[in-house]
């Protein structure tokens, strides 16, 4: 067993072979080539013959949960080469991580062909709803500037952003958590990134008439600021707003509009009925 944190460069390669080899869809490569892997980040990895064969990480997460901020953890990468399944490495790795956790809160995705795994960690399914709004754009004269996160310059200023922007919500919130955002870019799975002014960035989609606010990083966010916004988001008019996260105080016209079944949550630690009866973690802090 190795724990492996953002000064273990030489190992880096070998974790990252691990996680393309496990997840399909995921890989630490360009991240890693973008020197996002930071403090805060530690992956508990179980070696043979120079390779990572399983692992458990966790990302250090400062969570508000009704009303109080929290430290918490959020685990991922959680796995065991195809090969090597069935000798309880997976387990390993997740009983060191627990270990490196503490007492602390925790709080992972899974998929379905895992869901049965968690519950023996401790970890309980938390349901999450979608949010929808009615509300009516048309495209400002001027868009605003989109930015590319593969250029380390736009980095350094969303990271410096991300890192005083205030929490989206008082129910089920995160902050800081600008380097997971990097991630999902780096993977390409974010949606455009726009600089809205030098204390605000909206990850935002539209199509067909919606527009999905997949996150927004704000140092003073508030209703009046994204209203404002978001007609410079988009090319043509939008019927519909969607959110990757729970917009009850930024925006409060919207509502529950079925259940989230991307991706389960599971908490441990923390009592899902302090969460409110519907809620959504941010989108890009589910890595």
């Amino acid at each position: 067993m190795r724990v492996l944190d953002h000064t273990d460069t030489a190992l880096h390669p070998a974790y990252c072979e691990y996680v393309a080899r496990v997840f399909s869809q995921a890989d630490f490569r360009r991240w890693c080539e973008w020197g996002q892997w930071a403090p805060g980040y530690l992956a508990y990895s179980l070696f043979e013959d120079g390779r990572v064969v399983a692992n458990a990480s966790t990302m250090r997460q400062r969570l508000i949960v009704d009303g109080e901020e929290i430290l918490a953890f959020q685990f991922g990468a959680v796995g065991c080469l195809p090969q090597h399944r069935g000798r309880g490495l997976a387990r390993r790795a997740m009983q060191a991580a627990l270990a490196g956790c503490g007492d602390a809160p925790a709080l992972l995705f899974a998929n379905d062909s895992v869901l049965d795994f968690y519950p023996r960690f401790g970890f309980a399914p938390a349901p999450q709803s979608l949010f929808e709004a009615a509300h009516a754009l048309a495209p400002a004269p001027q868009r605003a500037p989109q930015r590319d996160l593969a250029d380390a310059d736009v980095r350094e200023r969303f990271l410096a952003v991300a890192a005083r922007a205030a929490p989206l919500g008082r129910c089920f919130a995160s902050r800081d958590y600008g380097r997971t955002a990097t991630w999902y870019a780096a993977n390409g799975y974010a949606a455009p990134l726009f600089e809205v002014d030098a204390d605000t960035w909206v990850f935002a989609q539209e199509q067909d008439g919606v527009l999905t606010i997949e996150d927004v990083f704000a140092v003073a966010p508030s209703h009046a600021a994204l209203a404002a916004a978001l007609p410079r988001l988009i090319v043509g008019p939008v019927e519909t707003l969607r959110f990757g996260f729970d917009p009850c105080a930024l925006w409060p016209q919207a509502g529950p509009a079925g259940a989230d079944d991307e991706a389960g949550l599971f908490l441990r630690g923390i009592d899902p009925a302090r969460l409110g009866p519907h809620s959504r973690f941010p989108s890009l802090a589910r890595t």
